[in-house]
């Protein structure tokens, strides 16, 4: 089902809303926030500058140390009467991201999850069992209205208490899951443990996954605990843009339509800043071009991916981004080489042997690194020559893929953490030696 006809827009009548948003954002932000007058002035760009799209290219870019440099609230085009909600990072790395939204901005991000809820398989008569934390995180409120819109029922059940959780599963007939990858594979998990067969004992048939990166091996692995009838779909957004609805996948799985009424994409050269041609993959830059409390203009977001304008099987227009490749600022440099998290759980994930929880170590050794990966085994064995081979068997893989040794561990079932939020398997000890 497609939610609404912009969806369905020519590329022509897409850029004319565009432009037309970008100009009206652009005069009002240099008119009302001084932070981005200033960028843009020591740019040397006026509004006037913005005569087509081609022209977004000429601004500033913004980051999420601009959010901090101005917490809390100076990055705001309103004033904070005109808010009605506010959401905030964890701040973990240091001062807190704020967002802020007006009645306009909430209406706007309960249209765009619903379309992304539509285009991964929600109906009204879904039964929604929401199992992202509840609170200054965006993504459990963000899903709820763009569901409950829809018509479906919604089950705010959050994180935590997992055997709660299954037996809501079972006794409200939950069709939808929302939880992060991880988090669905640990359900499935308990589910097995408190007697259950995910796939015959529960109705779970959608699962409307983000806030982690859901790549094709992971995909695999949720129809190894959930069955094959499952539709998985990823969705992407985050707090500073929005919350989720930014972009999600169709059933057909081919990129992650992005609602470009709402915002503009951009691909660049993550080093250089130079916007990059269609279909090259970069870092992936948003405009948000209508949003009145934080209308962010070419906001990095470190995500690095590719877009694809043709249009989509599903009839829709809009432009896809591909499924995330990682982040740039989560790329590990190992003895000189690139290394991203997602290569080694494609390597983790392609052995029947293991289960999908893993663990990468990078520590100092003199003046080398050392890469050890935690791998979880699928099943408890004695047989010291079967688990010699598999190390090697990983440990070669490894190899091939990233060009690096690397040290395996072969844990039994059930032995490394499981999250009920994003997943946090990266340990850079580095830093500590």
């Amino acid at each position: 089902m497609i939610w609404s006809k912009e969806e369905t827009l020519s590329r022509k009548e897409i850029e004319e809303i565009q432009l037309s948003r970008l100009i009206e954002t652009v005069n009002r932000v240099y008119e009302k926030v001084k932070p981005y007058r200033e960028k843009m002035d020591a740019a040397g760009i006026k509004p006037d500058d913005i005569k087509s799209l081609s022209d977004l290219s000429k601004l500033p870019f913004v980051t999420k140390q601009d959010l901090r440099d101005n917490y809390p609230f100076g990055l705001f085009a309103v004033p904070k009467d005109d808010l009605v909600r506010i959401h905030a990072s964890s701040g973990t790395t240091g001062k807190p991201t704020v967002v802020g939204y007006t009645q306009k901005d909430l209406e706007v991000w309960t249209e765009c999850v619903s379309r992304i809820a539509c285009m991964g398989g929600a109906q009204k008569d879904d039964i929604a069992q929401i199992c992202f934390g509840y609170g200054m995180f965006t993504g459990a409120l963000g899903l709820h209205y763009g569901l409950e819109n829809i018509g479906a029922t919604i089950v705010p059940s959050s994180t935590g208490n997992s055997e709660k959780q299954i037996m809501f599963m079972k006794d409200f007939g939950t069709t939808l899951l929302v939880a992060t990858p991880s988090y669905a594979l640990r359900l499935a998990e308990v589910a097995r443990e408190m007697g259950y067969d995910p796939i015959k004992d529960l109705k779970v048939k959608i699962a409307l996954v983000g806030s982690e990166m859901l790549t094709d091996a992971m995909r695999e692995e949720m129809y190894k605990y959930w069955g094959n009838d499952l539709k998985v779909t990823s969705n992407y957004g985050m707090s500073e843009l929005m919350g989720p609805g930014v972009s999600g996948e169709c059933l057909y799985m081919d990129g992650l339509h992005i609602n470009e009424d709402y915002f503009i994409p951009e691909i660049i050269n993550p080093e250089t800043g130079e916007v990059l041609p269609e279909g090259e993959k970069g870092e992936l830059v948003v405009t948000c071009i209508k949003k009145d409390a934080l209308p962010l203009i070419r906001y990095r977001t470190k995500d690095i991916t590719r877009l694809n304008y043709q249009p989509c099987k599903c009839g829709r227009t809009f432009c896809r981004m591909e499924n995330l490749s990682g982040r740039s600022d989560d790329m590990l440099k190992i003895r000189g080489v690139n290394v991203f998290p997602s290569q080694i759980e494609e390597v983790v994930l392609s052995f029947n042997e293991l289960g999908p929880h893993y663990e990468i170590i990078v520590e100092r050794e003199g003046y080398s690194d050392l890469l050890t990966i935690r791998v979880e085994l699928a099943k408890s064995t004695d047989s010291f020559g079967e688990l010699e081979q598999l190390s090697k068997n990983i440990r070669a893989k490894i190899r091939t893929v990233l060009g690096l040794d690397a040290k395996i561990k072969l844990e039994s079932p059930n032995t490394l953490q499981r999250f009920e939020g994003k997943a946090k398997r990266i340990k850079d000890l580095r830093s500590s030696k």
